[in-house]
């Protein structure tokens, strides 16, 4: 990239619009995959609509997911009990990089940095998906935040 990106991924990756297109090209790709269409099958727009103001935030964007919809505890507490194999995390992977590449502008730089961010999350909903439900797990902080050199501190 050059010297002038944008300061935050939200800006890079155009904004609140390009996540949105983001998310549903992820959803219809899962839908129509055999391994994690069962998983997503009862997902709706309303949970498409979460994702993004969620990875808005995490790339810098506005903070709706933590002032509206319960922040980081709230999105790791659903995935607590899910059970979230291997192999479909790396279909996942796959799928998204999939929609990265379609919807995402063509800057290898920046695309590389969200799929980054999507391994590293994806990682961590896999450990968190495989704790039995009702399973306290603590304050996990605030929702975090990734940029151009990965997780900020």
């Amino acid at each position: 990239m050059s010297d002038q990106r944008p300061d935050t991924l939200y800006e890079a990756v155009g904004g609140i619009e390009a996540l949105r297109r983001l998310s549903h090209t992820f959803y219809r790709g899962v839908l129509a995959d055999p391994l994690l269409a069962p998983v997503f099958a009862g997902f709706t727009d309303t949970h498409i609509e979460r994702v993004t103001v969620w990875l808005a935030e995490v790339f810098g964007g506005p903070t709706a997911f933590t002032d509206e919809l319960g922040g980081h505890q709230a999105l790791l507490r659903a995935h607590v009990g899910l059970v979230i194999p291997e192999e479909q995390r790396l279909r996942w992977m796959e799928i998204m990089a999939e929609a990265v590449r379609e919807e995402l502008p063509e800057d290898e730089a920046l695309r590389r940095r969200v799929l980054d961010y999507f391994d590293w999350g994806t990682r961590i909903a896999e450990d968190v998906s495989a704790s039995p439900a009702g399973t306290d797990l603590g304050e996990p902080g605030p929702v975090p935040r990734w940029g151009w050199e990965g997780l900020e501190k």
